[in-house]
């Protein structure tokens, strides 16, 4: 696996397991309930990974953004599809979206570049 996305798994890994052991209900609640949001329903995972893909493109947040584009690799969401994403995300929040995008897709590069080489 590539640096950049090992070391965002490593620091997200061990400050979620820093957070969680504080034993707070409020955070491990708010933990579950992300959890279960995106458990297959009326719509699959598929779908609402890609739908948080876009919200945090649009909100702007890159760890969100790369923790969606993981959870979309795994799922087996193809390049076509995340750019389809990408498209969604920079028509719906503007031009301040571009520097996220571009992000996005190195970190995609990565997680796709990764799996070649296995």
């Amino acid at each position: 696996m590539s640096q950049l996305v090992n070391e965002f798994n490593d620091y997200r890994t061990r400050m979620n397991d820093l957070i969680l052991s504080k034993d707070n209900l409020v955070m491990k609640r708010l933990w579950n309930l992300d959890t279960n949001t995106y458990a297959p329903g009326a719509l699959d995972t598929k779908t609402k990974e890609m739908l948080g893909l876009v919200a945090s493109m649009v909100l702007r947040c890159d760890d969100c953004i790369k923790y969606h584009l993981g959870k979309c690799h795994e799922l087996g969401i193809q390049t076509d599809e995340v750019y389809e994403v990408f498209a969604v995300a920079n028509i719906v929040g503007g031009t301040i979206v571009i520097p996220h995008t571009r992000r996005a897709a190195e970190y995609w590069e990565e997680l796709v570049s990764a799996a070649a080489e296995k």
